[in-house]
């Protein structure tokens, strides 16, 4: 799966209340400049960022705006699965990667598919787990 487009958390879908797939997002507006990537069958995923940071908008703290305070992102990618004969979602990580102040990085991993693996949705997140991107627009 190629993509060359990431939509970034917005209202409503900062914090936990409606993350998708058991993702929260992040707890405020994020934005994107550029974006691709790529997820192989075998679980090899590379996604390149450019821009990635706090919204030039409130909520954010003005200081704050046009800057990304987190110095590493990590690629979660989440795919519906079966277990015990039931739907299930699986989510799984690569480890972090660094990422600079104005939101670029480039993060590199093999992950552990599960199969199957239907409709997967590839996340740019925290170190911790609450995403800023997500595959869409």
């Amino acid at each position: 799966m190629k993509f060359d487009v990431m939509a970034p958390v917005v209202e409503p879908f900062t914090g936990a209340a409606n993350a998708i797939r058991g993702v929260p997002g992040g707890g405020l507006p994020w934005e994107i400049d550029a974006a691709r990537g790529e997820l192989t069958s075998d679980g090899r995923v590379e996604v390149e960022v450019e821009g990635l940071v706090l919204a030039r908008r409130a909520p954010v703290p003005e200081e704050r705006q046009g800057t990304n305070p987190v110095p590493s992102f990590r690629v979660l990618v989440s795919c519906v699965s079966s277990s015990s004969g039931e739907p299930a979602t699986v989510n799984v990580s690569t480890e972090t990667a660094p990422a600079t102040t104005t939101g670029d990085a480039t993060i590199e991993g093999i992950v552990d598919l599960p199969s199957p693996c239907f409709a997967p949705i590839v996340f740019v997140t925290s170190p911790d787990g609450a995403w800023f991107a997500v595959t869409g627009r």
